[in-house]
């Protein structure tokens, strides 16, 4: 609900704090934002652009993936990793959160803290602002100024998403921690070559703690590595919402498929580091 992250959100335009009136959000210089009837408000200034947001298409593949529990050992992990960060602030917030799924897992091991979503997309954003009663949805820009003041979370969540180090230092409370959950280049091998889906290079941890390097330093690391078992249809989602979806030609992509056995084994490996 916007109530419970209206304390620490800001104005996109003039980065005054912002306060509900209603349904709309307003700062002291007089900018105004309406919250969309399915819960969500955009705080984009003007001139941004949605073009790299996910698709209505790349939303519902993620969203039924996810509801099968398929990666359901990574949100246990982020779930008690998120559990010992001490509480002070009460904000949780998600950058790249898409539709709000590992941060509902995160709220339910912290019952006194509110979630803030943030994402590109409004048609993840609708079903992150329903994900959770604690969960506030707020279409922003991962790249620019995010609508957060100085400070405002106790825990910062990053899972397959963008990493603006700078913004997310500002926005992270002394003595917070971030939460980056990337891919190995194990994950999802079995499928990588089969349907022609973009690898995870080797480097991919190294390159991310060099990006971070000035401003985050890492705490902890917790390899999570588990079996799945996939339908074609479970094969489908998984191109149909990540990148790959961006890279995969229909026909291609439905002719591997068919291919595919059925079940096939497929390995998860997600590598979630802790930042300080």
């Amino acid at each position: 609900m916007l109530q419970d992250i209206e304390p620490y959100l800001v104005c996109p335009h003039c980065a005054r704090p912002l306060a509900l009136d209603g349904r709309t959000l307003r700062c002291a210089d007089g900018h105004s934002f309406d919250q969309a009837r399915q819960g969500y408000v955009s705080l984009l200034a003007g001139d941004a652009k949605q073009g790299t947001a996910d698709t209505a298409e790349m939303v519902a593949a993620r969203g039924d993936f996810l509801a099968a529990g398929h990666y359901a050992p990574l949100e246990r992990a982020l779930a008690a990793a998120a559990a010992g960060v001490a509480a002070e602030s009460g904000l949780v917030a998600d950058l790249g959160a898409g539709t709000g799924h590992y941060l509902a897992r995160v709220l339910e091991a912290r019952p006194d803290a509110a979630g803030a979503a943030l994402d590109l997309s409004k048609y993840a954003l609708r079903r992150a602002a329903k994900a959770h009663p604690r969960i506030g949805a707020v279409v922003c820009d991962a790249w620019r100024p995010l609508p957060l003041r100085d400070g405002a979370a106790d825990l910062l969540l990053n899972v397959f998403a963008p990493r603006n180090g700078p913004e997310m230092r500002r926005v992270l409370r002394p003595g917070g921690r971030l939460l980056v959950a990337a891919p190995t280049s194990r994950h999802l091998r079995e499928l990588v070559g089969a349907l022609g889906l973009l690898s995870v290079d080797e480097d991919k941890d190294r390159r991310i703690g060099e990006k971070l390097g000035p401003w985050f330093a890492p705490v902890e690391r917790t390899e999570v590595e588990f079996a799945l078992r996939l339908s074609r249809a479970d094969a489908a989602a998984v191109v149909g919402m990540g990148p790959s979806a961006w890279h995969t030609e229909p026909a291609a992509l439905a002719a591997a498929l068919a291919a595919l056995p059925e079940p096939v084994e497929v390995t998860g490996s997600v590598l979630v580091t802790a930042y300080e």
